[in-house]
């Protein structure tokens, strides 16, 4: 059997982009936070994969199209790329219960975890998921990774010491 990856999964508004208090809709609004790019090649380095889980309730809610969230993150992962990061993957909800009922991947749900878990062959119990709510800590902990709540905006390096 082939050895286990470790992950960081993290949130993306709050985390790896500035937090605007509501939905990010356009790519002139989606600001991504740069004091994060060095933390995340480290974590890299590391042996760490890191996937975002992000929920996107917007989609349901028709303030935004997939094609425009396809956009925001085409900018962010060529923008951490330049900086040596790579995403191995980016999953989103795009439901929002208010119009299309339950789900199993809306956040605190752990479906989001749970795909890359499988996807990625990825070890929960050596993994982290970085988020600025307490559903991002609920999701990770129901998916069996360890939750690290963190500020919105909040530099990641701040919280390092808490990854083995």
């Amino acid at each position: 059997m082939s050895e286990k990856n470790k992950a960081v999964f993290l949130d993306r508004d709050g985390v790896l982009n500035q937090e605007m208090g509501d939905y990010v809709c356009k790519l002139e609004d989606f600001h991504v936070l740069e004091h994060n790019f060095g933390t995340l090649k480290e974590l890299q380095d590391r042996g760490y994969l890191l996937i975002v889980a992000t929920n996107q309730g917007g989609i349901a809610k028709s303030w935004y199209t997939e094609d425009q969230l396809a956009e925001m993150h085409a900018h962010l992962k060529k923008l951490y790329a330049e900086h040596g990061v790579e995403f191995t993957d980016i999953y989103y909800c795009p439901h929002h219960p208010n119009f299309t009922g339950d789900c199993d991947c809306r956040k605190p749900k752990p479906g989001l975890l749970l795909r890359g878990i499988a996807a990625y062959n990825i070890d929960p119990a050596q993994s982290y998921f970085i988020g600025d709510r307490e559903r991002d800590v609920e999701a990770g902990t129901a998916a069996g990774v360890k939750g690290i709540l963190i500020n919105s905006d909040q530099p990641i390096s701040e919280v390092l010491d808490q990854i083995a």
